[in-house]
């Protein structure tokens, strides 16, 4: 990416992240993480309700179609949905790491405009982990997983705990949540976001 801040760059003792071994396997969906969620949630009208699937590694894939609700120049993605999307990808590695992580720092490159009608496809990965630091790299193509690069960021995300929500949160959704009798989906409803 262009003009990294020194912010997204490892330290020297960075280490190679490790896929969880309990972690999705290679091509298997990841699901929403929660119903609520614009990026990936079916409870959103005109939320994003992108898809993610496991990668090999500490890697996933991700698509998104592009509609009218999404646009900020006629007919073109607002850059801030593209962002968003990129942040969705990158956050859903998190769950490859069986690590609940908010997203520190997200540097976006927009390359060419994103019409509305598209569909966007992602690719992310985890590039290094510092303690509680996570470095990971997206990038967002159009005309299908191979096209032309479209956006493209590099993310830090930081280890949390899931007090960090209980103190942050509406008390009424962290509830619901916490509620949620599937150990995965109560996990997984804490992973993205700050």
């Amino acid at each position: 990416m262009s003009g990294t801040s020194a912010a997204l760059q490892p330290p020297a003792d960075a280490v190679k992240p490790v896929r969880h071994p309990d972690a999705p396997a290679p091509g298997e969906l990841l699901g929403a993480h929660y119903g609520q969620c614009f990026g990936c949630g079916g409870d959103q009208p005109h939320g994003l309700h992108l898809a993610a699937r496991a990668g090999e590694g500490v890697s996933i894939t991700a698509e998104f179609t592009v509609q009218p609700a999404h646009q900020g120049a006629p007919g073109l993605a607002h850059g801030g949905v593209l962002a968003t999307a990129l942040d969705e990808t990158l956050g859903s590695l998190n769950w490859l790491l069986r690590t609940i992580a908010v997203t520190g720092r997200l540097e976006t490159d927009f390359r060419q405009p994103v019409p509305v009608g598209t569909t966007l496809h992602l690719a992310a990965e985890v590039t290094a982990v510092a303690g509680r630091k996570i470095f990971s790299t997206a990038t967002g193509r159009i005309g299908g997983p191979d096209g032309p690069v479209a956006v493209r960021a590099d993310a830090l995300f930081i280890e949390v705990k899931v007090e960090h929500f209980v103190h942050h949160g509406r008390e009424e959704e962290i509830r619901a949540a916490m509620d949620d009798p599937d150990q995965i989906r109560r996990a997984r409803a804490f992973e993205v976001n700050p």
